[in-house]
């Protein structure tokens, strides 16, 4: 069962249209779009081709995903700034979810795989390049909790390092939710908890100037096309600051739930304090 969708009882402010706007959606969305398609084949490519010397493995392929991030970012002229290291341990890496930006932010820091709700693999588009580029999927639904843990040991062990959201949702970029210890169990499966780390990793946006606070976000039943434009056409972007906190050792926490909430303690600690008028919605 999907988590249900965070929403606002405020509704989101639409940026003033501004001369040249979808003169600036082509000029950036275009060379992002040949960008994903000249990528795409080529990560199958080296994808079939690694498949044959090192199995499930992904020491090549997942490179494309990295370079497509960084420079869909640079092509939409959005800063992306860095605080602390990524992590050099096993095992996996839990962030704030605000947006579908969020992929690209995270990707163009560090090479991860995505953990995903089934539902993606099968939305046109998205799907297709989820499937390609490595992202797990999972059904959130008890039933498939061992079958979870299988699938996320046989990817520990091969060297990848998974990226999910334990919020279950988006917000409007500027708070963070209950973290859900559910995905966590696995890491406390006996094969793992002695040897794996988790990353709590805060993405925090700044707003272009004179936009709205929660510009970048994206939440509710707001869709992916608008957004896309949106972002597109801003003329004078904000910034993204992504801060990778000190791992944790799974073993040295007593369970799933205190792990998420040591999670989402470090996570919130990345962000700024939300304004007084956005608290309570």
């Amino acid at each position: 069962m999907s988590a249900p969708l965070w929403d606002s009882k405020i509704p989101a402010t639409e940026p003033e249209t501004e001369r040249f706007d979808w003169l600036r959606v082509v000029v950036r969305g275009v060379p992002i779009f040949a960008l994903i398609l000249v990528c795409l084949p080529l990560m199958m490519l080296t994808r079939g081709v690694e498949s044959l010397i090192v199995g499930a493995r992904r020491p090549w392929s997942s490179v494309f995903p990295r370079f497509v991030s960084r420079m869909s970012l640079r092509v939409m002229g959005i800063p992306l700034h860095t605080i602390g290291t990524p992590m050099k341990h096993h095992g996996a890496v839990v962030a704030n979810h605000s947006t579908w930006l969020d992929i690209f932010s995270l990707n163009a820091c560090q090479r991860v795989f995505f953990v995903s709700k089934a539902e993606v693999a099968k939305w046109p588009g998205i799907g297709p390049l989820a499937r390609a580029s490595g992202t797990v999927f999972i059904a959130r639904d008890r039933k498939d909790a061992a079958r979870q843990k299988i699938l996320f040991e046989e990817r520990l062990h091969m060297g990848h390092k998974l990226l999910f959201f334990p919020e279950g949702t988006s917000t409007d970029s500027l708070r963070v939710l209950p973290f859900k210890p559910t995905l966590f169990a696995a890491f406390f499966a006996p094969e793992l908890i002695e040897e794996v780390y988790i990353q709590p990793v805060s993405v925090r946006y700044t707003a272009p100037k004179g936009a709205e606070p929660r510009f970048y976000g994206w939440w509710g039943d707001m869709e992916f096309a608008p957004s896309l434009i949106k972002y597109l056409k801003t003329r004078k972007q904000g910034a993204i600051t992504v801060v990778f906190h000190d791992p944790i050792a799974v073993k040295d926490v007593p369970n799933r739930k205190d792990m998420a909430r040591l999670c989402e303690e470090a996570v919130r600690s990345g962000l700024p304090d939300i304004p007084n008028e956005y608290i309570n919605v």
